[in-house]
Parts: C-alpha cells; structure tokens; sequence
C-alpha cells in the first residue's frame, strides 16, 4: 500500500500480496486495511474542460466505443486535464494506446494550447513508431481540431476519429486514467510548485502505472505486464504453426 500510494482497494491488494508470494484472502486484507484505516482514494468527479466552440473541421466518431484493440497500436486514444499547483494551473495531455491501456506519450504545460496535444502526440509515435493505419481518437476540442494536430496526424499516417459533441463516454478509457491520476496522485496531495508537480507526474506515468499498476482491465496486470505477455504467447504461435 506504501508503494501504491493508497490506488489499491481490496482486490487489488490481495493480488499484490499474492504476487509478493505472502498467503492472503480477501476478507482478511478487507480486515486489515479496515483496522489500520487504510481506505483506496476515491474518484473525483469530472469536469469538462473541452472547447468544441471553435469552426475547425471535426472528424465522425470512427471508433464507436471499440475501446478492445486486438493488438498494440491499432487505436490510441488522446485527451487533455487539468491540475492545479500553488504556481497556478498545469495541463496534462496524454495518448493512450487502447491495447494494453500504457501511457504511449504525455506533456504537461501551463497553457492549454495545441502544441500539448502535438507534443505527446510526437512522443508516443516516438516510441513505437507504429504502421500507417493507426486510429486515433480524441474529443472535439480545439487542440485536436487544430491545424497544427491534424497535419502531424496526416505525416504519420493517422486515421483520424472524434467524439461525438458533448459525450465524454466515447473516449471513456482516458477518461478513466485521469480520474485514476487525480485520485491517486492529487487528491489531498498540496503541490508547491509546477516542479513538483511534473515529477510527481513523471513518476507516477513512467514508474508506477505503466510498469507497476495492475489494472483490472488487463487482468491485474500492468500495461507493460500485459504486453510483454501477449508477445510471448504471439512468438509461442508462431513457433507451434
């Protein structure tokens, strides 16, 4: 739990323990954590900070809700938060890549422009490189409406899909991850500075969730656990055929 920095609720610890080899049921650890007052943080609620009002051109929502890819960078799916620190507003822009729910690329700045939303972009293609074809899928905010997004979407061969007006749900995983973020890494946390707060960021993207976090969605594993799995069993189908 000192690790996970109160995320685990029962379930998740239990798995954990487990994992670490000590022997443990869910209606002791339920025990425990209730008589030591050990609670998960709970979700906060969301607040929709999306600029649709603008003239650029949208795109139809091609991914409809197909948030289970049957393999890595076939569809990513994008977004924008915001955080605050006692220097003012951070704003965190990320790409997550359906398949295995990791944090492909990310950036954190005091404005809300679009080079946010580009330069995550940039960092996730980075670092896989993926095929043309891929499906990205952001809301209609002007950040991924802009000129400057679009065009990079077109140089690496994106497929380009929004969501519909007004409808958080269509990008419901990402989403999902901020609401994870801000309930276990800023709730009732005080950052200082935006220092701070970037560290605490960088920790918890490239440290904790990727690597660390199960994730109930995979399994109980996390996104890097899950996918070094499906490459092995992938590599064992080849050798068997």
């Amino acid at each position: 739990m000192r690790n996970s920095k109160a995320a685990c609720g029962s379930p998740r610890m239990v798995r954990e323990l487990r994992a670490r080899g000590f022997p443990a049921s869910k209606e002791r650890v339920e025990r425990l954590m209730r008589d030591h007052g050990i609670r998960a943080r709970h979700k906060r609620r969301h607040k929709v900070t999306t600029d649709s009002k603008h003239g650029l051109p949208v795109a139809e929502n091609l991914l409809a809700r197909h948030f289970t890819p049957s393999a890595p960078n076939q569809a990513w799916t994008s977004d924008i938060t915001y955080l605050w620190t006692d220097e003012g507003w951070l704003y965190l822009a990320i790409v997550l890549d359906l398949f295995n729910r990791e944090v492909m690329g990310w950036s954190l700045k005091p404005r809300m422009t679009a080079d946010i939303a580009t330069d995550a972009l940039t960092m996730a293609w980075f670092r896989t490189r993926p095929a043309p074809g891929l499906l990205h899928h952001s809301d209609r905010g002007s950040q991924y409406a802009s000129h400057a997004f679009q065009d990079q979407l077109q140089e690496y061969g994106m497929t380009w899909s929004m969501s519909r007006k007004g409808n958080c749900w269509d990008n419901a995983p990402t989403e999902s991850w901020f609401n994870s973020f801000k309930n276990e890494r800023m709730h009732g946390v005080r950052y200082a500075t935006h220092a701070e707060l970037k560290a605490a960021a960088f920790d918890y993207i490239e440290v904790f969730y990727n690597r660390k976090r199960q994730h109930s969605t995979l399994g109980y594993r996390s996104p890097v656990q899950f996918l070094e799995n499906w490459i092995s069993e992938q590599h064992q189908e080849k050798l068997v055929a």
